[in-house]
């Protein structure tokens, strides 16, 4: 991806890396196609914000400075704004642009003035054009903007469309276990999907990037106190907890892209043996429902504490990647749980039960609509509250109901 800043390397820096000395480095570049200057942050300059933005998503990404003439490229301060500099053009860009563009603002104070500095905008590479500001789909014409002609809005189109097909196509993944046939068959597993935007899917990485990611990811697990094991596919690496007895009881896997999409398989921990003849029992005494002879049940404490760990290891590496969860899209999956039962020996699910049946996915298996953090107000996404919350409701628990029973029930099952 195009920086304007390098290091003394001479290796691109990120947004995050450039200091105030760096903006000297401009004096040896030109205004172009993916770099625009802007002497002041003029009421005028406000205006053409969200063109020159959408712009740069409809062609290959961009940067933006604010407070560099664009003749001399002499640096010329400006006051530093009120509000945080991203919530500023992100007001901007939400007023004029659709849909809402991905970026990253940071403002670089002037080290003899902290008050005064530039404003820095790197603004992504559109996944879903085109970006359309005030009406017009605006593109990058050389060192300028400019509205699209026919033939580039069907390349935007397609772009598009070419994009959302991998986003399906993605999840779509499977991860192998190594079960007996019968049983890996009908394991029911719970998916979660992360598919990395902004990235070139079809993108070559180094081997020294692939020990980077796996070194992350190995922190993630220690950060939680568990070790972790690396298995090389041929286009990933999927990581789960060491264990002896993987052939007999299925765990979860974690599967990790060159591009750091990931995709998270869950097993449901499956009640077996005397804990489930106990659970059947408890049913017909209580005249829950007549158990069926092969009837599926799952542990809610443990399979909700097992999705909510292993997605926690998903959040720590992402913090760990220093990653923007706005370039992710997030789906789950439910895969073999149609049909599968909901057990707890909590009495307060017990005595719901009674009155209302036990819980069980009332679905064949299904993939999620997938939800695009593109829009800003997703900071605070965590994969943890996400997993866990549309695990329980695919399996019948019903969260944000009115009911103060319904209520009492989620509390429960969350705390056992």
């Amino acid at each position: 991806m195009f920086s304007p800043f390098r290091s003394e390397q001479g290796t691109p820096k990120t947004i995050a890396e450039v200091d105030y000395a760096d903006l000297e480095q401009l004096r040896d570049l030109e205004e172009g196609f993916a770099l625009e200057l802007k002497q002041t942050f003029s009421p005028s300059v406000r205006r053409k914000i969200p063109k020159i933005v959408a712009s740069f998503a409809n062609s290959r990404g961009g940067w933006l400075v604010i407070g560099v003439s664009d003749a001399e490229k002499d640096v010329c301060p400006v006051p530093r704004p009120g509000a945080d500099v991203s919530q500023v053009i992100g007001e901007l860009c939400r007023r004029h642009v659709s849909p809402a563009p991905r970026f990253v603002a940071r403002f670089l104070p002037d080290p003899a003035n902290t008050e005064q500095g530039v404003i820095l905008v790197q603004v992504l590479e559109g996944d879903f054009p085109p970006y359309v500001a005030d009406g017009i789909v605006e593109i990058r014409e050389g060192s300028t903007s400019g509205p699209a002609a026919g033939s580039a809005l069907v390349d935007l189109y397609d772009k598009a469309t070419r994009r959302r097909l991998e986003v399906r196509a993605f999840c779509k993944r499977t991860v192998y276990y190594p079960m007996p046939d019968a049983r890996r068959k009908e394991l029911p597993l719970f998916n979660l999907y992360l598919f990395r935007m902004g990235r070139d899917s079809e993108e070559a990485f180094s081997r020294d990037r692939s020990n980077e990611t796996a070194a992350a990811m190995r922190v993630a697990f220690g950060q939680q106190g568990l070790d972790c094991r690396i298995q090389h596919a041929h286009d990933s690496l999927v990581f789960r907890i060491p264990a002896r007895d993987e052939t007999v009881v299925p765990h979860s896997a974690i599967e990790l892209f060159p591009d750091e999409s990931m995709k998270l398989s869950v097993p449901a921990v499956l009640l077996e043996g005397r804990e489930r003849d106990r659970a059947l029992a408890t049913m017909t005494r209580r005249a829950l429902f007549p158990p069926a002879e092969r009837a599926r049940l799952i542990d809610a404490a443990a399979t909700l504490s097992r999705v909510k760990r292993m997605a926690t290891l998903l959040d720590r590496y992402v913090r760990v990647r220093d990653i923007p969860w706005q370039e992710y899209a997030v789906a789950y999956e439910l895969e073999n749980m149609a049909g599968v039962t909901l057990w707890s020996d909590d009495e307060t699910y017990l005595r719901y039960a009674e009155k209302h049946g036990v819980l069980y996915c009332a679905t064949t298996d299904c993939l999620s609509r997938v939800r695009y953090l593109s829009d800003g107000a997703h900071d605070t996404f965590r994969a943890r509250q996400f997993a866990g919350s549309h695990f329980f409701e695919a399996c019948g628990l019903p969260l944000g109901s009115p009911d103060p029973e319904d209520n009492e029930l989620v509390d429960a099952l969350l705390r056992s």
